[in-house]
């Protein structure tokens, strides 16, 4: 069991529900396995890949976490242990 749980902002949730069923179910699979993987080796593995990476700018603290052709925003919030979901769109429309 994780030490994480995911938490969706109201736009986030909102975005996620608006897309075709299929693309639903997978982001839903993905990040479940994302949040039961999660560990700091981990995180440092997905770095190296290119599927999360820190971001920058006005964008700063939070991460993005890349599956297939959408990205996740997302913010790691340690003390509430709570991975806080701000974005998800395809690629073209993120950020």
């Amino acid at each position: 069991m994780s030490k994480y749980s995911v938490e969706f902002h109201p736009a986030a949730k909102k975005e996620l529900g608006k897309l075709n069923i299929q693309i639903k179910v997978f982001i839903i699979e993905s990040l479940e396995l994302f949040i039961d993987n999660y560990s700091e080796s981990y995180e440092i593995t997905l770095l190296k890949s290119s599927k999360l990476k820190r971001l920058k700018g006005k964008w700063k603290g939070f991460y993005r976490l890349r599956l297939r052709s959408y990205r996740i925003i997302y913010e790691k919030i340690d003390n509430r242990l709570v991975i806080h979901i701000v974005r998800i769109a395809h690629r073209k429309e993120v950020y």
